[in-house]
């Protein structure tokens, strides 16, 4: 396809005939991370100016109402899963296990690839600091966060999540 050696990514500036014919000549895949998570590795990361985790999920609250960062953006608004079919959906939590079972798809070795994955470790990690980290966060932050974050936690199964309550 002529368009494969374009340097543009967005599948916005294409025409609808372009997009299902680039759509369908791919695998998609699609990996998502419980919204919170996603808040906290982003803290973690130092992705603001923010001193506390609270102060943090405030300033991202208040720049809802105008141009939100995508690196905090709901998943459903950035990867459109309703409109665009994707042959897998990979959860944070169990990439060993989806990587896999991709990898083998692909004819891949797996089990050179998959040894540094360790979910487990991660997951455990993920739950002591999400369970700190939404201590901080008063009453009010909680629900907007929830409603912030609403569409993920309809359309991906995060039933864990510190939001889903």
């Amino acid at each position: 396809y002529p368009w494969r050696h374009v340097p543009e990514t967005q599948l916005s500036k294409y025409n609808l005939t372009e997009i299902e014919a680039m759509l369908g000549s791919y695998t998609k895949v699609l990996f998502v991370r419980d919204p919170f998570q996603r808040l906290i590795s982003m803290f973690m990361q130092g992705m603001g100016s923010s001193p506390s985790f609270s102060s943090f999920v405030q300033d991202i609250l208040d720049s809802e109402q105008h141009n939100t960062s995508t690196a905090w953006k709901p998943l459903v608004s950035l990867c459109r899963p309703c409109l665009v079919q994707y042959d897998y959906v990979v959860m944070f939590g169990f990439l060993r296990q989806e990587l896999g079972h991709l990898l083998r798809r692909a004819g891949l070795p797996v089990d050179s690839l998959l040894r540094e994955f360790t979910d487990t470790q991660a997951q455990w990690t993920y739950s002591w600091l999400s369970e700190q980290m939404f201590s901080e966060l008063s009453l009010q932050q909680k629900q907007q966060l929830s409603h912030f974050y609403r569409w993920d936690l309809a359309a991906f199964p995060f039933s864990s999540s510190f939001l889903s309550g």
